[in-house]
């Protein structure tokens, strides 16, 4: 069963030599359980500078997946001490990244929850720097 929530999601990205960039996106999702974990999706907008593109969590246990579709192809898997490699595939060409979760925090379900996120990322086999995720969803009143 969807259900409509609320997400408030919060990165910070922090690449080598610059300052730190902080977004704050407020925005209404689609929740759900699925067979292999608890999904949640939303469109993104002209904020994050992704519009056109649908970003999924599947949200496990112990593994969280961050799927985007549309304009940008990208699927990124946060396990505590796992690498994960993909193609970053955006509309002029794509990149070879990769990321190494140092933490995840998950706990999400039918009333809403939390899920958090920090990891090491890598462009094409060179360090870059880290990433936070913070994503509280509510459900819809």
């Amino acid at each position: 069963m969807n259900s409509n929530v609320m997400l408030t999601i919060r990165s910070k990205q922090a690449y080598i030599g610059q300052e730190p960039d902080v977004i704050e996106l407020v925005t209404e999702a689609a929740s759900y359980p699925g067979a292999d974990g608890w999904y949640i999706s939303y469109e993104e907008s002209d904020l994050t500078g992704l519009q056109g593109v649908v970003t999924t969590f599947c949200v496990k246990p112990e593994e969280i997946t961050l799927r985007r579709t549309g304009r940008l192809q990208s699927e990124m898997v946060f396990k505590e001490g796992y690498r994960h490699e993909s193609l970053y595939q955006m509309e002029f060409g794509a990149l070879m990244m990769a990321v190494t979760a140092r933490s995840i925090r998950c706990d999400v379900g039918p009333r809403g929850g939390e899920i958090a996120i920090t990891s090491g990322i890598e462009i094409e086999h060179n360090t870059a720097g880290t990433v936070e995720y913070h994503v509280t969803v509510k459900p819809m009143e």
